[in-house]
């Protein structure tokens, strides 16, 4: 088992210096560093309340579910950072580039990659035309954090699952709360 967990390793180091070293450009840098900030808490729950506000009547819905899904997806997210007190890259992998300030919390999973998924999820369901757009905005947030040297690719590929399985479980609470007490 130590085996395949060792390799399982080594392969997620050689996906996340692809995208961190190989990958890297200083032409991308301000784009990363500034793209990142959309999967963070001020975006999302700002996202998540002009939904809630903004949508008309018959998709007010919608805009609770992505506000329900954030809620919920963080639920794990919290406990997950302190059952598995994984290092950032960038504090165990060599040459990894980093931007300015970088976190010190633990890495798994990712919350960034969790909270867009969350939000995006439940948009792309109401909305595939649009759908397209928001799951490259969303993958782009989940590169970022690899780009940026805060997390490995399964700390990503943890946070798009937290957030999409957040999403469905928050669709069928309220679509079961709506028809129980409207219909």
């Amino acid at each position: 088992m130590a085996k395949v967990i060792d390799w399982l390793y080594e392969k997620e180091c050689t996906f996340f210096r692809l995208i961190n070293g190989r990958l890297h450009r200083n032409s991308m840098d301000h784009f990363f560093h500034i793209w990142t900030h959309l999967g963070g808490a001020t975006a999302t729950i700002s996202t998540s309340i002009l939904l809630l506000l903004f949508l008309p009547m018959h998709l007010k819905s919608w805009g609770i579910v992505c506000m329900l899904s954030l809620l919920i997806s963080h639920i794990p997210v919290a406990i997950s950072k302190k059952m598995y007190p994984r290092k950032r890259p960038y504090l165990s992998l060599p040459d990894t580039n980093i931007g300015e300030n970088p976190l010190k919390d633990h890495s798994f999973p990712s919350g960034h990659t969790t909270a867009v998924f969350s939000i995006v999820t439940p948009l792309i369901l109401l909305n595939p035309f649009i759908g397209i757009f928001l799951l490259v905005a969303a993958l782009l947030v989940a590169i970022s954090r690899m780009y940026l040297g805060l997390h490995y690719p399964s700390d990503v590929l943890a946070g798009m699952i937290l957030g999409i399985s957040s999403s469905f479980f928050s669709l069928f609470l309220v679509n079961s709360f709506v028809l129980h007490y409207f219909l």
